[in-house]
């Protein structure tokens, strides 16, 4: 039976997490939160591109075997994989076996450990397409978040990336990687979450 969880008394949560634990344990403890730890970052893109036309909830019910699998999101680890470990993949039942999917998440690790030749971290590099404050919505109702699919830090980001020869990095998905990172924070109006993920990023300190 899937387990949920009941919303604080006198509180609200962003109505995409509903009552589900999975979903309302990374709502309330990670998305929105700014994320400086490579590792974590670079797990976090991966997963968004495995994510790609599925259920995020798909995505997080198999994160740990994902981590198993792809050695723990350890950039050079995973650029180091080759076909054997490619089929390996393919056979594991724990993750999505999408051969384009996996393929990419090694291909971006290749390119990682490209960049981190000329950035100092993937985290200092990827902070700079956080965009100004003043071009957010003034308001965050469910209607609103509706339309926020990309944006154009998320379409100058995922362009310059593909340039870079990274794979399944589209705007959309780039946006997706920026809500979950906490360069925007899109928790609605009323969310109870919303106001911890901004004192969370006043408190941090932008990678440079």
């Amino acid at each position: 039976m899937t387990s949920r969880k009941e919303t604080p008394p006198g509180q609200v949560r962003c109505g995409w997490c509903g009552t589900l634990e999975d979903y309302c344990h990374y709502h309330d403890n990670e998305w929105g939160f700014p994320v400086a730890d490579d590792r974590r970052l670079f797990e976090k893109l991966c997963l968004e591109g495995f994510q790609a036309g599925l259920s995020w909830l798909t995505i997080l019910r198999k994160r740990e075997a994902f981590r198993k699998a792809f050695a723990n999101f350890d950039i050079e680890k995973l650029a180091r994989f080759g076909e054997r470990d490619i089929q390996r993949l393919l056979g594991d039942a724990g993750i999505v076996r999408h051969r384009g999917k996996i393929e990419a998440a090694i291909n971006n690790a290749q390119r990682a450990r490209e960049l981190l030749e000329t950035e100092s971290s993937l985290a200092a590099y990827f902070w700079r397409f956080e965009p100004d404050p003043a071009s957010r919505p003034k308001v965050l109702t469910p209607e609103v978040l509706r339309t926020l699919a990309t944006s154009p830090e998320s379409v100058a980001l995922s362009k310059d990336l593909k340039k870079r020869g990274w794979r399944f990095v589209g705007p959309t998905t780039m946006y997706a990687l920026m809500q979950a990172i906490g360069l925007v924070n899109d928790h609605q109006d009323g969310c109870w979450t919303r106001e911890q993920a901004l004192r969370a990023r006043k408190a941090f300190k932008v990678p440079k």
